[in-house]
C-alpha cells in the first residue's frame, strides 16, 4: 500500500494571487484535489495511505496522520491558511519523521542483516511552494538546511532523514500575477531552480518549475505515473569500462575506450521496481543486497547506514550463472544512462557481476552477489540478487546433485566449510531455506549466529518500544491547534460613543418586547431599504403552497402540523421517481471525498481466463452441446479446450529437448522467460490418489496438520519401477519405465502403456484428457463459492488423471483461481501440501534419472 504525503506551503507568501485572481494556496488545495482525482483512476489507489503536512510549528503541524480517515484529510485541506514563514526545512524533517514512525517498529528496515528489497514501504512525498526564500526567526537562509536533532528514536542508524523507498516531489509555482501575451509552449516540463530541487533529486525525486495552470495538470498527470513499488540505489563503475561494440554486437579491440574520461552511465541514482506477487499482492524474495560491513560479535555498536546502498559493478563479461531450482531475484531497473548504454551493447547472453565495498569479511571489494544483465528482448536491463559469492556456492550444489547424489564426500564438506567462512552471518537462514526447498540435505547448523552482540540486539529491541511511545505522543497531537497568544485585545474607540444600552432605538425595542407599546409601521426607517414594502393579508387571494403560520385559524393548528411534519421529514414521496432530497443536498466538503465513494463501488470483473471453454451460441436449441467433447466409440478421439495454441517462436517439437534444458549451468534465454519471481517449478509432485480419511475435514471445510503430512507422505510411495504403490493394498497405480535416448540418434522416446489394475476399467489417454478437462471446470465453480468448505477442492483434485507435471499443474491452477477470488486460507493450504512435498520431489528426479541409465 503506498503512502502520499502532502506538503503544503502555508507561508504568507503562499497568499499572492496569479492573473486569475486566486492565491497560490488555493491552486495547491486544487493541484491535490485533481491529484485524487487522477489516481482514482487506477483500482489498486483503495489501498492508497493519504497524509497532510503544514508548516507549522511540530507536532501541530501534522493535520492528517495514520489513522484519519480521507474525509479528515479533505476537511482539513480546505481549512488551511496562510500564515507565517518559509520553515520547509523543518516541515520536511517532521514529514520523514511522520513516514519513519513505524519502521523500527515492524523491522522493515533490518539493520545489520542486509537490506531487503522486498520488505518495503513505497511513500511518495509532494510538496507544493512557490519557492520564495527560505525564512525563519533567525533570518533569511540561502541554502536548505533540515534539522539534524529529530525526537524519532533510532534515527541516528541512518544517515540521511530519508530511506531507500522514499521519493520527494516538489511543484513550485511560478505563476504570474499579470496575463502573458506570449503563447504558451508545450513539452516537457523543466526543473525549478529553488533550493528544493537538490534534495528531490537526492532521493531519486524531481522538482517541476510550473509556470501555468496547464503546466500543472501535466506534472500531476506525470506525478501518478510515478507511484511506483521499488527501491533507490546508487549504482557506481568500479575497474576499466569495457571493450567497444561493433555493429555485429562483438567486442572491437581496436577501438578505443574512454576508461578515463567521467560518462553520465558510470555513476546512477536510479530505482528498481520492485514488483508485488501476483498470488499474494505483496513483493516476494529470498536474498538480500549485503551491508556495507562485516557484522561482528565484537562491534558496540551499528554503524550508521546511507539511505541508498552504493552498489558497484564491473564491466567485466561474465555468463549468467544459475541452477535448477535455486530461486534467485529479478528486479527490473529504471530507465537511465546505465541501461541505455548496456541496452546499445546488444549483448543479451553476457553479465556485469555487481559488488557491496566491505562487505566480505577477507575482501576489501567483497564479493559478488548478483549481476546486471539485459533481458533476452533489449527492452529492459534487469537486476538479478544471488546468494552471495553465487560463483563458488553454484558449482559446488552442482556438484552435489550430479556427482555426488545427495552424499557428498569428505573433500566437498570441506569446500562448502570453507566457502560458509566467506558468507556473512545474515546469509545463513536464507541459504538453508533454499536448500530445503532444493531438496538437498541438512548442510548447516541448526544453531545461526546473527552476528550481531547482544547489546546490539538489546539496543534494537529497546528502540522499537521507545518508537512505540513516541509514536503515540505524536498521532495524539494530529488534528490539534497550536495555542493561541494569551490576553485580551481591547480596541479603542476614540470620541467616546455613546453606550448601546443608552441608544434611543434599543429603548424603544425593549418596550416593544416587554409589551408596553406596540410596533409603528410609520416609526421604520424607509431610507435605510429603500424600495422595500411590508405584504399586508389580502382575503381574496388563494391560499398557496407555502403559508404564513400566523394565518393558520387555531383549530386548523392541528392537521397543518401533521402536514408541516411530513413535508419536513418526506415520509411519504408527491412525485413519482422523485429523488430523495438529500442525494441532492451534499455539503461541499464531501463533495470531493472520493475514496469514500470507490469502497461503495463493486469489486472489478477478473479478467477472462483463457483456459475455460468459450459458451457456444444456443441460437435455436438451448439444449446445443459442443459434439468434440463427447466421448466416441468408433474414434477414440477427444478435444478438451481450444486445440489453436500458438508455438512460440524457438520452441523445440521434442520432449526430450525441455527435460535436457533444466541441467544446464548457465541460464538459457528461452529458460529465463519461464521463470516467475525466481523460482523454477518442480517437475511434479501430486500422486494419483490419497486414502480417503484425508477427506475429513474440520468443521470449515481445512484439512489439519496432520492429514496434510499423511498426504504428502501418500505421495512418496513411488516405487524405483516408476510404478504407484497405495499403503494397505496391492494394486500397483502406476505403469512402467520411461526409457529414452538422445535426440542425435534418431530415435524416440519408448514411453509404455499404463500398467492394468484388476477390477478396474482401463484409462485412455483420451478418457483422461476429458476427465481432466470437466475437473478443470469444476475447480473453477467450487473455488468462486463464497465459504471455506474445500472438502470438494481437494477431492477433484485428487482425481486428476496423468503425471506428477499433470497434477502439479491443476494445483497451481487452483491456487492462481483462489487468489483472484481473494481465498487466502485455501491459498495457504495448498502451499503447505506444496513445501510437504517439495522435500520428496527429488528423490524421484533421481530414480527417474536412474531409469534412464539403465536403458
Amino acid at each position: 500500500m503506498p503512502i502520499l504525503l502532502f506538503l503544503i506551503d502555508t507561508s504568507a507568501s503562499m497568499n499572492q494571487r496569479t492573473d486569475l485572481g486566486t492565491s497560490y494556496l488555493d491552486i495547491a488545495k486544487g493541484a491535490v484535489e485533481l491529484f485524487l482525482k487522477l489516481r482514482a483512476r487506477d483500482p489498486a489507489s483503495r489501498g492508497d495511505r493519504y497524509m497532510l503536512v503544514t508548516y507549522d510549528e511540530p507536532p501541530y503541524c501534522i493535520k492528517a496522520g495514520w489513522k484519519e480517515n480521507h474525509a479528515t484529510f479533505m476537511s482539513e485541506l480546505k481549512n488551511l491558511q496562510a500564515s507565517g514563514l518559509t520553515t520547509l526545512g523543518q516541515a520536511l524533517r517532521s514529514s520523514f519523521d511522520l513516514l519513519n514512525l513505524n519502521r523500527l517498529i515492524s523491522g522493515i528496515d533490518n539493520y545489520g542483516q542486509g537490506r531487503n528489497p522486498f520488505f518495503l514501504e513505497p511513500s511518495i512525498l509532494i510538496t507544493i511552494t512557490d519557492g520564495n526564500k527560505l525564512t525563519s526567526t533567525a533570518g533569511v537562509q540561502e541554502e536548505l538546511h533540515l534539522p539534524l536533532n529529530s525526537p524519532l528514536p533510532g534515527s541516528e542508524l541512518t544517515k540521511e532523514p530519508f530511506r531507500w523507498d522514499q521519493r520527494l516531489f516538489a511543484l513550485v509555482l511560478r505563476l504570474p500575477g499579470l496575463a502573458s501575451t506570449e503563447p504558451e509552449h508545450l513539452g516537457s516540463v523543466p526543473t525549478d531552480e529553488s533550493a528544493i530541487t537538490q534534495m528531490c533529486e537526492v532521493t531519486g525525486g524531481r522538482s517541476y518549475c510550473v509556470r501555468t495552470q496547464r503546466m500543472l495538470n501535466q506534472c500531476l498527470e506525470s506525478l501518478v505515473q510515478k507511484i511506483q513499488s521499488g527501491v533507490v540505489i546508487n549504482f557506481e563503475k568500479t575497474g576499466p569500462d569495457p571493450l567497444p561494440v561493433g555493429e555485429d554486437g562483438l567486442t572491437d579491440s581496436s577501438r578505443p575506450s574512454n576508461s578515463f574520461a567521467a560518462q553520465p552511465w558510470h555513476s546512477c541514482h536510479k530505482l528498481i521496481y520492485v514488483r508485488p506477487n501476483s498470488k499474494t499482492g505483496v513483493p516476494v524474495g529470498h536474498w538480500p543486497i549485503p551491508e556495507s560491513f562485516w557484522p561482528d560479535q565484537n562491534l558496540p555498536s551499528l554503524p550508521p547506514r546511507t539511505s541508498h546502498p552504493v552498489v558497484r559493478f564491473s564491466c567485466v563479461d561474465c555468463e549468467p550463472m544459475v541452477i535448477d531450482k535455486l530461486p534467485f531475484d529479478k528486479y527490473e531497473l529504471e530507465p537511465s544512462p546505465l541501461t541505455q548504454y548496456i541496452l546499445e551493447r546488444k549483448s543479451p547472453h553476457t553479465c556485469w557481476q555487481v559488488f557491496v565495498t566491505s562487505s566480505g569479511k577477507y575482501n576489501e571489494l567483497g564479493y559478488p552477489f548478483g549481476y546486471l544483465k539485459a533481458s533476452t528482448t533489449l527492452t529492459c536491463v534487469n537486476l538479478f540478487v544471488m546468494p552471495y559469492n553465487y560463483p563458488v556456492l553454484l558449482p559446488l550444489l552442482d556438484d552435489l546433485f550430479k556427482v555426488h547424489k545427495l552424499k557428498p564426500n569428505l573433500k566437498w564438506r570441506q569446500a562448502f566449510d570453507s566457502y560458509l567462512k566467506t558468507l556473512p552471518p545474515y546469509y545463513l537462514l536464507p541459504l538453508k531455506k533454499a536448500l530445503r526447498m532444493m531438496g538437498a540435505p541438512n548442510l548447516i547448523s541448526d544453531n545461526l549466529d546473527c552476528g550481531l552482540s547482544y547489546s546490539v540486539i538489546s539496543y534494537l529491541k529497546k528502540l522499537s518500544q521507545q518508537t512505540k511511545l513516541e509514536s503515540e505522543r505524536i498521532l495524539a497531537s494530529v488534528g490539534k491547534k497550536p495555542p493561541q497568544e494569551i490576553g485580551i485585545k481591547v480596541k479603542n474607540h476614540s470620541g467616546g460613543g455613546v453606550s448601546f444600552t443608552h441608544s434611543k432605538n434599543f429603548r424603544k425595542l425593549l418596550k416593544e418586547i416587554i409589551g408596553e407599546s406596540a410596533p409603528r409601521l410609520t416609526e421604520l426607517n424607509t431610507k435605510e431599504f429603500a424600495g422595500f414594502q411590508v405584504g399586508l393579508l389580502n382575503k381574496d387571494l388563494k391560499p398557496q403552497t407555502y403559508r404564513n403560520a400566523y394565518d393558520i385559524p387555531r383549530r386548523g393548528l392541528l392537521d397543518q402540523l401533521t402536514r408541516m411534519r411530513s413535508n419536513l421529514l418526506k415520509t411519504h414521496k408527491f412525485i413519482v421517481g422523485q429523488d430523495e432530497d438529500s442525494l441532492h443536498s451534499v455539503p461541499v466538503a464531501q463533495m470531493g471525498n472520493y475514496q469514500e465513494y470507490l469502497k461503495t463501488l463493486a469489486s472489478p470483473l477478473r479478467e477472462i481466463d483463457p483456459d475455460q471453454p468459450k459458451r457456444l451460441h444456443t441460437f435455436g436449441n438451448p439444449f446445443k452441446q459442443d459434439k468434440k467433447g463427447m466421448m466416441i466409440d468408433e474414434a477414440d478421439e477427444f478435444v478438451a479446450g481450444p486445440q489453436n495454441k500458438v508455438k512460440r517462436p524457438g520452441e523445440p517439437n521434442s520432449p526430450l529437448s525441455s527435460k535436457r534444458r533444466r541441467n544446464v549451468t548457465v541460464i538459457p534465454d528461452v529458460h529465463e522467460e519461464k521463470r516467475e519471481n525466481g523460482q523454477i517449478p518442480p517437475d511434479g509432485f501430486l500422486s494419483k490418489s490419497a486414502p480417503p480419511e484425508l477427506m475429513n475435514m474440520a468443521g470449515d471445510g481445512i484439512p489439519h496438520h496432520h492429514q496434510l503430512d499423511s498426504l504428502s507422505d501418500d505421495f512418496t510411495s513411488l516405487r524405483k519401477d516408476g510404478l504407484i504403490h497405495k499403503p494397505g493394498t496391492h494394486a500397483l497405480l502406476g505403469g512402467g519405465k520411461h526409457c529414452s535416448v538422445s535426440v542425435d540418434d534418431r530415435k524416440a522416446s519408448v514411453t509404455p502403456t499404463l500398467g492394468t489394475v484388476p477390477n478396474t476399467l482401463q484409462i485412455t489417454p483420451a478418457m483422461a484428457q476429458g476427465i481432466n478437462a470437466d475437473i478443470k471446470h469444476q475447480l473453477m465453480k467450487e473455488v468462486r463459492k463464497f465459504g471455506r468448505k474445500y472438502e470438494r477442492i481437494f477431492i477433484l483434485l485428487e482425481e486428476v488423471q496423468g503425471s506428477l507435471a499433470v497434477k502439479k499443474q491443476f494445483v497451481e491452477f487452483t491456487i492462481k483461481e483462489a487468489a483472484r477470488f481473494k481465498r487466502r486460507v485455501l491459498i495457504q493450504y495448498l502451499e503447505k501440501v506444496l513445501e510437504k512435498i517439495d522435500s520428496h520431489h527429488h528423490l524421484n528426479n533421481v530414480n527417474h534419472i536412474n531409469r534412464r541409465s539403465s536403458c
